[in-house]
């Protein structure tokens, strides 16, 4: 039998997200999707490599030290293995601007694709890009022009977290994933808060992610706020683990929702009363409660 193929929850969030905005119907609009995004990037890649030719940011005139400037833009088209992409190239009015993203007189990037979405997908360091770019394209890539490219996705990305949701969700999951990261040269754990919501129309959509400590019913509520707050009026049921408070929670936000305990949650609390030797026999008797068609 052929394994299922596994994503990690941010990638989960991140294609969800995606098919929510696009609404692709079939294999034709995935690739067109694929190719819209990647010529976004590319887009923005080559803006950052302008900026760190230059040394400031577009109209950020305070920090020019130059008498170097921007020039308009050249349009080009590339091939990829998703089809035609056009993008404008920057240029700068001395015209020693050499982008490294898309050099010049290069029209095929079908290598590059799976480069770039991997370095947004893993969450390197400037560094690990840096030296990714170098590993595979030989672009000398400095940490800073790294940030550069990077600073210009986060207004994205706080669009769509702050962007407006339903008025009503049918079902809404929500849950925390645990995560190691470095944080001030020393190993720490943060909860990664996940709400993933099913719309009336039956469509389900991520609601959002935050990042906390250890997970608690304060933060929750905390969550359930914002979500009210970006106009979700109402949800009616709300599934859940058995974090302590949680439920309380979830009342005082939202206290006509009904709160359900997630089946997997439930069975995993039941089996911790069950010696080892007897859980084969007794998962095979409990699936005949939880499978149960009825009361």
């Amino acid at each position: 039998m052929a394994r299922q193929r596994k994503l990690t929850p941010e990638r989960k969030a991140l294609i969800q997200s995606l098919l929510s905005h696009y609404k692709p119907e079939d294999a034709q609009d995935v690739q067109a999707m694929l190719r819209d995004l990647l010529g976004d990037t590319i887009q923005q890649m080559l803006e950052a490599e302008m900026d760190d030719h230059l040394g400031y940011s577009k109209y950020d005139y305070k920090n020019k030290h130059t008498d170097d400037s921007r020039n308009g833009y050249s349009p080009k088209t590339v091939t990829s293995s998703a089809g035609d992409i056009p993008i404008d190239v920057p240029r700068d009015r001395k015209g020693d601007f050499e982008p490294q993203s898309v050099k010049k007189n290069q029209t095929d990037i079908s290598n590059i694709e799976d480069q770039v979405l991997s370095m947004y997908a893993k969450g390197m360091t400037t560094r690990d890009i840096s030296a990714h770019l170098q590993s595979i394209y030989g672009v000398d890539a400095s940490a800073e022009m790294i940030s550069r490219m990077t600073d210009r996705i986060l207004p994205i990305a706080k669009e769509w977290q702050n962007r407006p949701l339903a008025k009503k969700y049918a079902v809404v999951f929500m849950d925390a994933v645990h995560f190691n990261v470095r944080q001030d040269g020393r190993t720490v754990k943060k909860a990664v808060y996940v709400a993933i919501g099913t719309r009336l129309d039956g469509h389900r959509e991520v609601l959002g992610l935050w990042v906390g400590g250890n997970e608690s019913a304060k933060y929750w509520v905390g969550v359930l706020n914002e979500i009210r707050n970006r106009g979700t009026e109402d949800i009616f049921i709300i599934s859940v683990d058995g974090l302590t408070g949680f439920a309380d929670a979830i009342s005082a936000v939202y206290p006509k929702a009904e709160v359900q305990r997630c089946i997997v949650h439930q069975i995993r609390y039941t089996t911790k009363f069950v010696s080892y030797k007897d859980i084969k026999a007794f998962m095979n008797d409990l699936k005949g409660v939880y499978q149960a068609p009825t009361l």
